[in-house]
């Protein structure tokens, strides 16, 4: 059963099709905006590694080398780094879009006048 990928023209995101049989033409709308004006696109190929190679991947301090933290942009590509090596079942939606919104705003509270992170102040 294959999956196929497809973008949306009008959001741009991503959204995958399981079809039963390869010969199954696929009818793709998008799952976030709801338009069929979809483009089908090259799969990203995945080999799939352990939760301890992806660990180990993680923990290379290689990834840290131009690692800011008091730089929202900085921790955004970090997280995105951390999303794709802990998958789907972790970088979903709602991960990728707090990632934009940290790395649109340049704020780590999401834009908020007074810099004070709202509720967070025992962190």
């Amino acid at each position: 059963m294959p999956i196929y990928e497809y973008q949306c023209e009008k959001c741009r995101r991503l959204t995958s099709v399981l079809t039963m049989r390869v010969s199954e033409r696929a009818d793709a709308k998008c799952r976030h905006c709801g338009s069929s004006a979809m483009r089908r696109v090259l799969s990203r190929f995945a080999t799939p590694r352990g939760e301890e190679a992806r660990m180990d991947a993680l923990a290379d301090p290689s990834n840290f080398g131009d690692f800011d933290e008091n730089d929202p942009k900085s921790v955004a590509r970090l997280m995105r780094k951390m999303g794709r090596e802990m998958g789907d079942e972790f970088a979903g939606d709602d991960f990728n879009e707090a990632v934009d919104e940290m790395e649109a705003s340049g704020d780590f509270d999401g834009g908020g006048e007074d810099g004070s992170g709202g509720d967070n102040d025992d962190l």
